[in-house]
């Protein structure tokens, strides 16, 4: 298979939509294990794999519709529809029809599969935390500003994360894999507790329960256990052990809450600016390194500020589009201040 040779991260989007229609046409005429596990390792091999492999069973199953109305169709003979003559001139048109035809198709195929294809979209708002159901018994988490797409098939299921941060709680089934899709990996688990954050250069997982498979580029997937995680990079999975009090700070928002527990004062807005619409700001590099801890809810960073104002030394500007300044604050400011009071 093309998927485990050394070029594989350069295949071509087409290359990898062959591939993905080979590679289904094979299963719906083989059932073996063989040809199903080659096909869950083609699909683990790349995300792009997977969401190729999906958008094929969809055309496949449109397809079929098609296929399924025409032959309900009976028309007679052509003799009996049209003259010899007109038969002539059907034959010169007969390119041009073809080519309209095969346009209509393709056209059908689209819209079938963006009709029928059971993609379910989930998105959350700035300071939106949800919780959502799932039809197999899981739960799905997302985080505030965050999206992803849901979509189960008898023979898997699959979530793509598209930007922000998702906990999930996997019902347990052996039989059909829980395949979570994030940039370049694959994170595949039966029956476990995880979460996943989309950071800038790194995508962050921290299992919590049970034990989850990552694959991302060519290397062989590996494995991370509950009290473990692992910063995923598009070739590389780089496992860490996590103290469970990381754990808990990780997972904290899942209580809509910020835990923080030494991160400087640009960590810490940064946190909290996930939840804001008008973010807060650090307008003094002094500011930045500042350390600070303690447990907020993310709805409330007026007692953030507030407690940064009362043990360091912090000046707090408001906005007028609800937006914070933080200052520092100098002796001489310190001394004005108490003079004004």
């Amino acid at each position: 298979m093309r998927a485990s040779g050394p070029e594989s991260g350069c295949e071509s989007r087409d290359e990898i939509e062959a591939e993905a229609a080979r590679l289904l046409a094979r299963l719906n005429s083989a059932h073996g294990t063989e040809t199903e596990i080659e096909v869950c390792r083609w699909i683990a091999a790349d995300a792009r794999h997977a969401v190729a492999f999906a958008r094929a069973e969809a055309a496949w199953e449109a397809a079929e519709r098609l296929k399924s109305a025409a032959a309900e169709v009976n028309l007679p003979p052509l003799e009996a529809i049209v003259s010899e003559e007109q038969q002539r001139r059907l034959s010169r048109n007969i390119m041009v029809a073809a080519a309209i035809a095969v346009m209509l198709f393709i056209i059908a195929a689209i819209v079938t599969i963006r009709t029928f294809s059971g993609v379910d979209h989930y998105e959350t708002r700035i300071g939106q935390i949800s919780d959502i159901a799932l039809n197999d018994g899981s739960t799905l988490h997302l985080n505030s500003d965050s999206a992803a797409e849901v979509r189960f098939t008898d023979r898997g299921r699959k979530v793509r994360i598209l930007k922000g941060e998702a906990s999930f709680d996997v019902s347990h089934d052996r039989s059909r894999p829980f395949d979570v899709e994030v940039r370049s990996a694959v994170i595949r688990a039966v029956g476990t507790a995880f979460n996943v954050r989309l950071r800038p250069a790194v995508v962050e997982l921290t299992v919590t329960q049970g034990t989850v498979t990552a694959y991302t580029g060519n290397t062989p997937g590996q494995q991370i256990s509950a009290g473990s995680g692992a910063v995923i990079q598009p070739r590389s999975v780089s496992l860490t052990h996590l103290h469970p009090r990381l754990i808990d700070q990780r997972t904290a928002w899942r209580e809509h809450m910020v835990e923080l527990d030494g991160e400087t004062i640009e960590q810490a807005a940064n946190e909290f600016n996930r939840y804001r619409v008008a973010p807060i700001l650090i307008g003094d590099t002094r500011v930045s390194s500042l350390r600070v801890g303690g447990r907020f809810r993310i709805t409330d960073s007026k007692a953030f500020l507030s407690a940064l104002r009362s043990s360091l030394p912090i000046r707090v500007v408001d906005g007028q589009d609800g937006s914070v300044m933080l200052l520092y604050q100098d002796e001489e400011d310190i001394a004005a201040d108490g003079a004004n009071k």
